[in-house]
C-alpha cells in the first residue's frame, strides 16, 4: 500500500510518502511544499493546493493521513495553518475518500513509544525505521513521514482514525 502522510503548515507543509508490504516500509520520497512569507496568503494557499494535486498525480497515494492540527498559543498562525490544512485537504478529498488523522501524541506514542516524545526523538525513530543513514530534513518531512508510519501500522484499527 502506498501512504501519503501529511504535516499541516502554511509556510512549511511536510509530506512524506511510503509503501508497505506487510511489516516492511519503504521511503519514496520526503520533503516539503514552502511558501515565502512575502506571498499573499491566497497565492501561498493556491501553491500548496497545486502542489499537493502534483504529489498526488506523481505518487498516487491509496490512502493519506494527516497530522490532526493543535495549537496553544497564536491564534492567528493557527488560523493561516488551517486554511493551509483546509485547502490540502480538499486536494485530497477530491482525489480519495481514505483519509485519516491522527494527533501529535497518537504519533509520538506511535513511533517512539512515549505520548510527550520530543521531536529528535521522533527523527531519530524514524531514521531508524527506515534504515536511514541520515534524519529526514526539512523537520517537517520527518514528522510527515512519521505521520505515514504511525497509519501504516494502525493495521485494523485504521477505520477509527478515518476523518468524518
Amino acid at each position: 500500500m502506498r501512504i501519503l502522510g501529511i504535516d499541516p503548515g502554511l509556510a512549511t507543509l511536510g509530506y512524506g510518502v511510503i509503501d508497505t508490504q506487510g511489516s516492511k516500509i519503504t521511503l519514496i520520497t520526503a520533503g516539503a511544499v514552502i511558501t515565502p512569507p512575502d506571498m499573499i496568503t491566497p497565492d501561498r494557499l493556491v501553491k500548496i493546493r497545486c502542489d499537493i494535486r502534483e504529489l498526488l498525480t506523481v505518487y498516487q497515494p491509496q490512502e493519506i493521513a494527516f497530522e490532526e492540527l493543535f495549537f496553544s498559543k497564536n491564534i492567528t498562525t493557527g488560523m493561516n495553518v488551517s486554511a493551509a490544512r483546509g485547502v490540502t485537504l480538499c486536494a485530497c478529498a477530491e482525489y480519495t475518500k481514505e483519509l485519516f488523522e491522527y494527533t501529535p501524541m497518537q504519533i509520538k506514542q506511535a513511533i517512539v513509544g512515549y505520548g510527550k516524545a520530543d521531536k529528535h526523538q521522533i527523527q531519530e525513530m524514524v531514521r531508524m525505521i527506515l534504515h536511514q543513514e541520515k534524519i529526514i530534513r526539512p523537520d517537517d518531512a520527518a514528522d510527515a513521514v512519521a505521520v505515514a508510519i504511525t497509519h501504516a501500522n494502525t493495521g485494523m484499527l485504521r477505520e477509527q482514525f478515518r476523518m468524518k
